[in-house]
């Protein structure tokens, strides 16, 4: 499968970069949609809340490719820390990056790579071998 050596939170870094970037007065917290909920209430649904649901969504994706074992998920693993890195850095030293969303995918992102070592760790301690007697 191709999408195992490929880090998914790449897709939600890499759209809020182009609309940042290309659009830069776009708010994040402008309503997209009010949803009339049977309560009374109405739950209003905003950018942020959709890209952070969207990057929430490959996190539990990319929580399952890492309980894979071989190099594809090591490679995995080095993709997902280099791209918190680069979302660290951006997050830092570009303007257009400093706001909450943001904040959040980078958030996400780490919990990436921590699970990512974390599952690779203890699924690597189940593993056992056996030598064959000479």
């Amino acid at each position: 499968m191709f999408v195992l050596g490929f880090p998914l939170l790449l897709i939600p870094f890499a759209v809020y970069n182009i609309i940042a970037f290309i659009t830069p007065g776009v708010s994040w917290t402008a309503t997209v949609t009010t949803v009339h909920m049977m309560s009374g209430q109405d739950w209003v649904l905003t950018w942020e809340d959709i890209i952070v649901g969207f990057a929430i969504l490959l996190l539990a994706v990319e929580i399952m490719k890492a309980t894979r074992i071989g190099i594809r998920t090591i490679i995995d693993h080095m993709l997902a820390m280099a791209l918190f890195i680069v979302m660290l850095v951006e997050f830092l030293l570009v303007p257009q990056a400093a706001t909450s969303t943001f904040f959040l995918l980078m958030a996400i992102a780490l919990v990436d790579v921590l699970a990512g070592f974390i599952i690779g760790m203890r699924a690597s301690r189940r593993q056992v071998e056996i030598e064959g007697q000479a």
